[in-house]
């Protein structure tokens, strides 16, 4: 998804100063040996038995739902996979905690790369911990998939694709304008406001593509308001977004914020249809904004557990068996991201990250659990979205969108 984890300028430029400083002394560091570093974690990684893949995930911090929720997906995947094996091998997963900061995934993608030889990284889930590692995984020639990273720039920059940067979910543009057309089209609103996280590339993303098809298709934004990521009360916003009278309430944000937005709106009697994306999605939501106030409700998502289609229903029924829990979007993506690279490593006979890298760029028509997955030449997947509806504190599959 998502572009969570924000910092203040400060940090972020301290951030790039010491991610460029420890990927010099990683390069340094593997010059001795005569091979590139990517040879050297293909070798490490993939030596042996196993194949050693590294998570690079939020297990802690701001947004420690989502990196959670991944893992657990990942971890499903690798039970399964391991059953067989890929080319005679297993499956290892290295984990590190990037504690949903910046910096940290910088630290850990470093550590995964040099110290335990990865092959391959999943993460992260947010699209700022994610571009903290591009850098890193460009010169060390080590693939990195993220499988919620909505942000555009992440794969692709100033018209030039970072060769060892995937992702596994749709970007940003595409849920905006998929909630724009679900806005006029099903619930045949003609005016609405938008509120944004105002530091959030995210946010603002999704935002501008929902404004920019929302008044393509006749559509008036009667109102455009922000607010700061950590704030707690936003009565004073929501009055003004009730003053223009806006039929329906654009709401892309993370699910801290979004759950007492969302109570704060109804307690100010703003009953209006709210829809938001997949940084909605989060048991933790239903527990801030309560059941009630969540009715009327939609997000854009990556998959339903309520999707009739069969192999989402067999991967909801292992998922429950290992976990006693319904499987949320991030689970899903998890799940498909170990796929997703299990298939490329099997089709690149090699654990070598060059030969997975190309593997991966030339996935197609492979079936996943959210939807069938090609990947474009930006290293971006085509594949559906789904609308889900809150109602009585559930999320049920309102229909499916395709690209």
């Amino acid at each position: 998804m998502n572009n969570g984890g924000e910092t203040s300028e400060k940090e972020k430029v301290a951030g790039v100063f010491f991610s460029l400083m420890l990927t010099a002394g990683l390069m340094a560091g593997c010059g001795g040996n005569e091979q590139s570093s990517g040879s050297t974690g293909g070798s490490g990684g993939g030596g042996g038995d196993v194949i050693k893949i590294g998570a690079n995930l939020e297990l802690s911090g701001g947004v420690a739902s989502y990196g959670q929720s991944i893992a657990e997906g990942v971890e499903l995947a690798f039970d399964e996979i391991n059953k067989e094996g890929i080319n005679g091998k297993k499956l290892k997963l290295v984990k590190v905690d990037n504690k949903s900061e910046a910096a940290e995934a910088t630290n850990g993608a470093i550590k995964l790369i040099s110290q335990d030889k990865v092959v391959a990284i999943v993460g992260s889930a947010t699209s700022t911990n994610t571009l903290a590692q591009v850098q890193i995984a460009n010169d060390n020639k080590v693939p990195v998939i993220t499988p919620s990273g909505t942000n555009p720039t992440i794969t692709t920059k100033d018209g030039k694709v970072n060769d060892f940067i995937f992702r596994t979910c749709f970007i940003d543009p595409f849920q905006g304008t998929v909630a724009a057309k679900f806005a006029l089209d099903d619930l045949k609103v003609k005016s609405a406001a938008i509120l944004i996280d105002s530091a959030s590339d995210y946010s603002k993303g999704l935002a501008a593509s929902f404004k920019e098809t929302f008044t393509a298709g006749g559509g008036k934004i009667v109102a455009e308001e922000a607010y700061v990521a950590k704030d707690t009360d936003f009565r004073a916003t929501l009055t003004n977004i009730k003053a223009a009278n806006p039929e329906f309430l654009f709401l892309p944000g993370y699910y801290e914020e979004v759950g007492l937005i969302v109570k704060q709106a109804r307690e100010l009697g703003l009953n209006v249809p709210i829809m938001g994306g997949d940084g909605w999605d989060s048991p933790k939501l239903i527990e801030i904004a309560g059941k009630d106030a969540l009715n009327n409700t939609y997000i854009t998502n990556h998959y339903s557990s309520g999707d009739p289609d069969p192999k989402i229903q067999e991967f909801v029924k292992a998922f429950e068996a290992k976990y006693n829990k319904a499987p949320d979007a991030f689970n899903a993506l998890g799940y498909d991201t170990a796929y997703f690279l299990a298939d490329a490593i099997k089709r690149a006979g090699s654990a070598d990250p060059v030969k997975i890298k190309d593997a991966l760029a030339q996935t197609k028509d492979l079936q996943l659990v959210t939807g069938i997955f090609t990947i474009n030449e930006n290293h971006d997947p085509i594949k559906s979205a789904v609308i889900l509806e809150y109602k009585d504190g559930q999320q049920q599959f309102k229909t499916k969108v395709n690209p």
